[in-house]
């Protein structure tokens, strides 16, 4: 080395060592694509004014507070930094209703007219109104689902829905019969055949979709607290049986009166009693407990078997996000249920002072209907406000995806779905967000 490149040298050391001495930065972690930047008092705020606009119309304002509230939840959901849109509106849920109103009149009507003009037979045609009714919900669900699907846009390109909701609900009312007689064991498997069906009919454009979810594996999550649930009520439907003592209900129902009050005083009598108490008692109070749990394991469990194309979905959901969301919504129910009781007793306590007349009765009927009214929209602005933007948010917020890039080659496809399906789930009772 030459003395005139010593200090170069020196300097090139120098830097080496310094860069050495610093450590290497951590490595970043991966940013989640989905993000939900709604604010709950905003939510809070547009569901506070639609209730009251709902009591004001009695009722008809709901078309527009649904509209409100999925373009809320649309909007403030963020998939690789674009927004989805909701283009869906409040005269297609209107009309929809209208018709779907239009298509079950004439159908209750007849059985009405059938049950009436058919004396004993009557009642049989008029259990054979809730089937229909039942398969009618399962079509209605699966056509609803279209609409929604059709109304959804991401970068300008909706979703869409093919497959036959005929098909659908039979297959639907055929799982639900299932899960009846098996006690609910068979739900999660019912879960997975009916995802499978409406993810293969869904589309992003020309990508369609699957599901990759197992029954098996829902079945091992779920199966803890279906015994949790069902152990009580089992051991409280054989503790029953085998407490009551047959040959005196026999009597009893012969029409003697003391052998009436002789069984329902008798030592097995109060024992099935206990027994039916407990069961179903402890089961009740279980499935209100765990019932958070189930809605984490379930929305965890679809929201991991989605995919479309190469694209590949991964939800990190915590249960414990669920639970608070749930343990809010039990403390402002409870709440509300205290104030309700609180201005019963002083509306009571004002019409039991005022003088008899029709003009007080007629003030006591309204008040109570008003009250009424105002306590189930609290309850329905506090589920939404607490539980349904909770499952949104966390659920969203959960969410890993894998070969995004694959929605950079789509291509728009699809046309807009009806909104009859929507209005029948609407008049059915089956309507979702």
């Amino acid at each position: 080395m030459t003395l005139e490149n010593a200090p170069a040298a020196r300097i090139a050391l120098a830097e080496a060592a310094a860069a050495a001495a610093v450590p290497p930065a951590p490595p970043v972690a991966p940013s989640r694509p989905v993000r939900f930047t709604g604010e709950a008092g905003a939510f809070w705020r547009l569901l506070l004014r639609g209730a009251l606009l709902l009591a004001v119309t009695l009722g008809i304002y709901r078309f527009w507070l649904a509209t409100d509230v999925r373009r809320f939840l649309w909007s403030h959901t963020e998939i690789a930094g674009e927004s989805l849109e909701y283009n869906g509106t409040a005269a297609e849920l209107l009309i929809g209703f209208l018709i779907a109103i239009a298509i079950l009149v004439p159908i209750n009507l007849i059985f009405f007219v059938l049950t009436l003009s058919m004396g004993g037979a009557g009642g049989l045609i008029s259990m054979l109104g809730f089937p229909l009714l039942f398969v009618l919900g399962q079509f209605a669900v699966y056509r609803a689902r279209r609409y929604r699907l059709t109304r959804t846009v991401l970068r300008g390109v909706r979703f869409h829905q093919t497959g036959s909701a005929i098909r659908y609900a039979f297959c639907a009312t055929f799982w639900w019969v299932l899960v009846v007689l098996t006690l609910g064991l068979v739900y999660p498997f019912m879960q997975a055949s009916l995802e499978r069906y409406k993810m293969r009919n869904t589309f992003y454009g020309d990508l369609g979709g699957r599901f990759d979810g197992s029954g098996w594996r829902l079945f091992a999550r779920g199966v803890f607290l279906w015994l949790l649930v069902m152990v009580p009520l089992l051991v409280g439907i054989f503790g029953v049986l085998g407490s009551l003592d047959f040959e005196a209900i026999g009597e009893a129902m012969g029409g003697n009166q003391r052998a009436m009050t002789r069984f329902m005083m008798a030592s097995s009598t109060q024992a099935a009693i206990a027994f039916g108490t407990f069961g179903v008692g402890s089961s009740i109070l279980l499935a209100i407990l765990l019932f958070p749990v189930f809605q984490a394991i379930v929305l965890r469990w679809w929201l991991d078997g989605i995919r479309s194309g190469a694209l590949t979905v991964r939800s990190h959901l915590l249960k414990r996000r669920i639970y608070g969301a749930y343990l809010r919504f039990l403390g402002l129910a409870l709440l509300l249920i205290v104030a309700t009781i609180v201005i019963g007793f002083v509306g009571l306590a004002i019409f039991g002072a005022s003088p008899d007349g029709t003009g007080t009765e007629i003030a006591g009927t309204l008040a109570s209907v008003a009250l009424y009214v105002v306590v189930m929209l609290g309850f329905s602005t506090i589920y939404q406000a607490t539980m349904r933007l909770a499952l949104w948010r966390h659920g969203a917020e959960s969410l890993e995806i894998e070969g995004l890039a694959v929605l950079e080659q789509v291509t728009a496809t699809g046309r807009a779905g009806s909104a009859v399906g929507e209005g029948l789930a609407d008049a059915l009772n089956v309507g979702g967000i």
